[in-house]
């Protein structure tokens, strides 16, 4: 009796003084809420010394646009950094809503450096008029314009002063653009040997192993489907500057032009045996050393060993 009484006194006693179990959770929780709303109107204070990056986030025109931002209302260098990672296409509709934004100048700079690396008119004053956007539009037509036809192409370019009739300009072009359909580009070179010599020579060989450089050169410059004139021209040029990129080496393994060209067709003959289906018994590494060294007998047997390793391991030198 003495105990109950004694319990119902203190839980009064408690009750005045606020310190209950549910009033002191409701008072810590009180006290909690205050010090976040402090510690966030603090960090939003910090954060306003240039602009209210939260207060940004949080804006919406309408209930409909939750979760949309309006791109108006960052900075500049912000928008136009999201605006950057579109495609044309996208950047194009995104200028039905942003006109100001899309239509940006550095932006269609850019998508035309990226897709086509070289043209001569970015080394010119531009004409009165001049946009990359249009010029945009321009490259995406002479593109597709090759890649129908590749004289009609060039001339296409030419006649609205994309590219110089010159065929180191037409090499330079070809060289740093992707958009060209591979089948009509060995077309076009093998009509036009000119500009197949320039194209030859923006490429850089040097401290780079023979098969790896002809992987290089035949990713640029297709190989024919057949053996013919066409290949053994292609190979030729290749085993010229492949020398002229590496004097020391072909001096320390006594290697000239002529031999480069006859590892050539080593490796891809070798390539051909390794990787078609149809070849049933491989050619062994033994076998390649000897036939290889039969046709250049100055290359040594560990550098005829490490090339057949490199097919084995990687693969075809003109796939």
């Amino acid at each position: 009796m003495g105990q109950g009484l004694w319990r119902v006194a203190r839980n009064q006693q408690l009750q005045q003084q606020g310190y209950s179990g549910q009033g002191y959770l409701t008072r810590e929780h009180g006290r909690r809420i205050t010090t976040n709303n402090v510690s966030n109107t603090s960090h939003r204070k910090q954060a306003q010394g240039g602009i209210d990056i939260y207060h940004l986030l949080k804006t919406r025109k309408s209930k409909e646009q939750e979760g949309f931002i309006n791109l108006e209302m960052l900075p500049p260098e912000l928008s136009f950094t999201i605006l950057s990672y579109l495609n044309a296409t996208d950047l194009c509709l995104a200028s039905c809503v942003w006109q100001d934004l899309a239509n940006d100048e550095l932006l269609w700079q850019g998508l035309c450096k990226s897709t086509w690396g070289h043209c001569s008119i970015y080394n010119k004053n531009p004409p009165l008029g001049f946009s990359f956007r249009k010029l945009y539009m321009q490259l995406d037509e002479g593109s597709l314009t090759f890649n129908a036809n590749p004289d009609e192409g060039v001339n296409y370019f030419m006649s609205k002063g994309i590219l110089d009739d010159s065929p180191k300009e037409i090499a330079k072009f070809i060289f740093c653009t992707r958009t060209l359909n591979w089948k009509k580009l060995r077309i076009y070179l093998d009509e036009r040997r000119d500009v197949l010599d320039d194209l030859v020579t923006l490429h850089n060989f040097r401290n780079q192993f023979l098969p790896n450089a002809l992987r290089e050169f035949f990713r640029h410059i297709h190989a024919p489907e057949e053996r013919g004139e066409y290949l053994e021209t292609l190979i030729t040029k290749f085993s010229h500057r492949f020398c002229a990129c590496n004097p020391d080496l072909m001096r320390e393994l006594g290697l000239s032009p002529d031999a480069v060209y006859v590892l050539c067709y080593s490796l891809i003959l070798l390539s051909i045996d390794l990787t078609s289906p149809h070849v049933k018994n491989k050619m062994s590494k033994r076998e390649f050393i000897r036939n290889t060294r039969r046709a250049a007998q100055n290359i040594s047997e560990d550098f005829v060993g490490h090339l057949y390793d490199n097919i084995y391991l990687i693969g075809h030198v003109a796939a």
